[in-house]
């Protein structure tokens, strides 16, 4: 094999420092874009956890969203030494301990972090800080490039038109993987997160896994609440609406009053049942989650008080959801993933009734026909 000149060797030095330069000055790279401010766990998280912080605790989650994005297009771009998705979890003191990988095109569109306890001993934290998690399962949302977007916006399309996820491979595959470590760790000890799409999967794993009565703790950025099915069952309400006031003009019957009484009785069953408390988080001007902040209308409203039998009210269905209104932004400044570890992110709990999260979370306290059967015998 021929010598390589000293002009050579220089150029390749030259390559190589270059991409290792244009690695470090990534415009994803943690310490470019990530979170101003934060501290990585140390010693005194022993006494006073930093994740009992609300503020923090999103912060944390949110930047283990962004290495699943990460994740993916260091698979993409062929990064392996320089490696972007990396420095978005070790900080925390977490580790990469699964990828969830879509078998049909190889894409990553999730992963289990998990708590290293070797990293944390090397730092002398000795146990885990209070509130914080065993084990995050983080999914990502949509990217538009060529390897992933087929299915990305397959599944997009999928929610669009059912508002529902469960016939995606990927909503098997996240749901196997949520039970896994539930098992596992238990779910008080497990988390599932997710940005966009990955927080339609999110909120559907979650779901699905609560109506089996395992509860984990569900942190959802900019969820997807644009469908055709709600557009069509929206105007399938407000006929429904219209009739009703007629049927409220006319005499009322015997017959009325006592399907009432079933539909009375039955809605007890709601009662004394464990809620699920998934945390959403939506900004205002963006349209794809922005209807989640919809009240129930005036029309809903008073067509309970015409009901005779009050059936499953928002009063049983529990969400808590934080909404960020800067005024009028642009979709992709409202619908990023990045404005959730912003510094000067001010956010409002609404307490008020979301006719989505209720028309969502409402079959969860719900009891099978059989059941009520039962508790009626």
């Amino acid at each position: 094999m021929a010598k390589r000149s000293a002009e050579e060797m220089a150029t390749e030095a030259d390559v190589e420092e270059g991409e290792n330069e244009n690695s470090h000055h990534h415009p994803y790279a943690f310490h470019v874009s990530g979170p101003r401010n934060i501290s990585s766990p140390n010693w005194r998280d022993i006494i006073n956890s930093s994740w009992k912080d609300g503020n923090y605790k999103r912060t944390v989650i949110a930047c283990f969203i962004q290495a699943v994005y990460l994740l993916e297009l260091d698979r993409q771009e062929n990064r392996t030494e320089n490696a972007l998705a990396p420095k978005w979890w070790l900080p925390f003191k977490f580790k990469l301990a699964q990828t969830l990988i879509d078998d049909r095109d190889g894409s990553i569109f999730g992963a289990i972090l998990e708590w290293d306890r070797s990293a944390a001993m090397a730092d002398f934290i000795l146990i885990r800080p209070s509130g914080a998690p065993r084990a995050v399962l983080a999914l990502r949302g949509t990217i538009l490039k060529s390897q992933t977007m087929r299915r990305d916006i397959e599944d997009d399309f999928r929610f669009l038109a059912w508002e529902s996820l469960k016939g995606s491979v990927r909503f098997n595959g996240a749901l196997t993987a949520l039970k896994s470590i539930a098992d596992r760790y238990g779910s008080s000890n497990v988390c599932v997160a997710g940005h966009s799409l990955g927080a339609g999967f999110a909120l559907q794993v979650g779901k699905a896994l609560a109506k089996e009565g395992i509860f984990v703790e569900a942190h959802l950025f900019n969820p997807p609440s644009v469908s055709l099915a709600m557009c069509l069952r929206n105007i399938g309400e407000k006929a429904g609406f219209a009739w009703k006031r007629f049927k409220s003009m006319l005499p009322s019957s015997g017959g009325e009053t006592q399907a009432g009484g079933i539909e009375m009785e039955s809605s007890s069953t709601f009662m004394g049942l464990k809620k699920w408390v998934p945390h959403l988080y939506v900004n205002n001007s963006d349209y794809i989650c922005c209807y989640y902040t919809d009240r129930e209308g005036a029309e809903e409203k008073q067509a309970d008080k015409e009901n005779i039998g009050p059936g499953p009210t928002n009063a049983n269905v529990a969400a808590k959801l934080f909404v960020l209104s800067k005024g009028k932004q642009k979709f992709l400044e409202a619908h990023g993933l990045e404005q959730w570890w912003s510094d000067d992110l001010e956010l409002q709990l609404a307490l008020h009734n979301s006719k989505l999260i209720t028309r969502q979370l409402k079959s969860l306290y719900s009891l099978p026909a059989s059941a009520q059967t039962t508790r009626g015998a």
